[in-house]
């Protein structure tokens, strides 16, 4: 008996000795990507990381939050690679000295949406104009106020319209403007429930199901351009990341095979975002 049970543990040993490298391997092989609301929300990130997981047998885990939040967790270190979309605030992060190069990955656009008989009357193709109207209107508007790009995109085309405070109006009354510190899908949620106005990318707008009254008024000002970019982590800045997976799913996201993957992604035949990576 006292052989037997020797050869037991000497095989249940071994047998753990030769499955915990593979372990090891497995989380060495996983990376932590921050990135926004929008690619996760839409469903892009559902339809093009397994075929990055094909490609190189690594596993990647998002962490979707507005990109403001996304940057910080990598100035902490608690990401490895970023995937956003506020250009001026991701060339900072770089110039800063915490992220290697940006790239550019790809495009789509936002759009002001909002109920469909639009009783501020803000229908049309300039953003600036529609938000005008709006801001002396007795609707509600729902931001995301939450320092994510669609949120610092809205906040550009209110200074650029000329108002400073949307939720303050040209005489001095307060505009029903609803900050919820939430991501884009809620956001959509709040103003469908209210028979709101809200700015949101065009990729989250076709993939959200719950659109009540809500229809696309503001779309097509070149204003409304949103563009996508990928950075590394610096790992001077933090050594403990994993750069090179980062940098695998980096050069794979901007070669053809990842472009071409971006583009395939379609809802209802419409695709959601244009790739970029060579402009």
């Amino acid at each position: 008996m006292g052989f037997v049970m020797k050869a037991a543990a000497a095989f249940l040993l071994a047998l753990s000795l030769s499955t915990a490298p593979t372990q090891a391997q497995a989380q060495e092989r996983t990376l932590v990507m921050a990135s926004t609301t929008s690619t996760e929300q839409s469903g892009l990130f559902a339809h093009l990381l397994p075929a990055f997981k094909k490609a190189s047998g690594i596993e990647v885990r998002v962490v979707a939050q507005g990109t403001g939040q996304a940057l910080d967790m990598g100035r902490r270190g608690d990401a490895d690679l970023l995937f956003v979309h506020d250009q001026v605030a991701e060339e900072k992060f770089v110039a800063e000295g915490f992220g290697l190069a940006r790239r550019a990955v790809m495009f789509n656009d936002f759009v002001l949406v909002g109920p469909a008989l639009d009783p501020a009357g803000v229908r049309g193709q300039d953003v600036v104009a529609g938000l005008n109207k709006l801001s002396s209107s007795k609707a509600i508007f729902v931001s995301r106020g939450d320092k994510s790009g669609t949120h610092a995109a809205e906040l550009r085309f209110w200074k650029a319209a000329g108002i400073g405070d949307p939720a303050v109006k040209a005489d001095g009354s307060l505009f029903d403007y609803r900050a919820c510190g939430c991501g884009m899908g809620p956001a959509l949620n709040i103003a469908s429930s209210v028979d709101g106005y809200v700015l949101t990318d065009r990729g989250t707008w076709l993939s959200f199901k719950n659109r009540g009254n809500l229809a696309v008024l503001v779309q097509g000002d070149k204003r409304l351009f949103n563009q996508y970019g990928v950075i590394v982590v610096n790992p001077a800045k933090h050594p403990h990341t994993k750069t090179a997976l980062a940098q695998a799913f980096s050069d794979w996201v901007v070669s053809p095979e990842g472009q071409a993957s971006i583009s395939a992604y379609k809802i209802g035949g419409e695709q959601l975002f244009f790739p970029n990576a060579n402009n």
